[in-house]
């Protein structure tokens, strides 16, 4: 059986593949110019536009690719996040636990796609995020005392 904390992180990993599908389908340019980076890698400067007119034709089925992965990765990452919720021994630990992936997973991606970089203060921030998501995690859980009148 799979615990709770590992159905949160692929949750949060899931979350992050979504928010890039869609910044691939709304942002600017992004998916043209992947594929125009990608045909020119593999052919001659003489068939620039040749290029420029199959990435032309190919941007509205990437986008529309685009717009199902991202339905498709929202419903998975909902379905592990319930499992985590479900298995995890509180909710906070679930939550926090697919933020922090969350969090990790989208600089991780943004990195490898977009070339981003973090500031300083954005990894002070994560930082303390999972540090806070350690302390979640050692801490055991409290079980209140079963009332027997109650039951009755």
């Amino acid at each position: 059986m799979i615990s709770g904390s590992i159905y949160a992180l692929l949750a949060g990993c899931l979350g992050a593949t979504a928010s890039l599908s869609a910044k691939l389908t709304l942002g600017a340019d992004y998916l043209k110019e992947m594929c125009e980076a990608g045909l020119s890698s593999t052919s001659d400067a003489k068939h620039d536009n040749d290029e420029t007119t199959v990435c032309l034709w190919l941007d509205i089925p990437l986008r529309l690719l685009c717009v199902v992965l991202m339905f498709l990765c929202n419903a998975v990452m909902w379905t592990f996040f319930s499992k985590a919720l479900r298995y995890s021994s509180s909710s906070a630990r679930a939550t926090a636990t697919t933020t922090g992936g969350n969090f990790i997973s989208s600089a991780i991606l943004g990195r490898l796609i977009f070339g981003e970089t973090q500031s300083v203060l954005w990894w002070v921030g994560i930082s303390l995020t999972l540090c806070g998501l350690l302390v979640l995690h050692g801490s055991t859980p409290q079980n209140l005392p079963q009332d027997d009148a109650k039951t009755e």
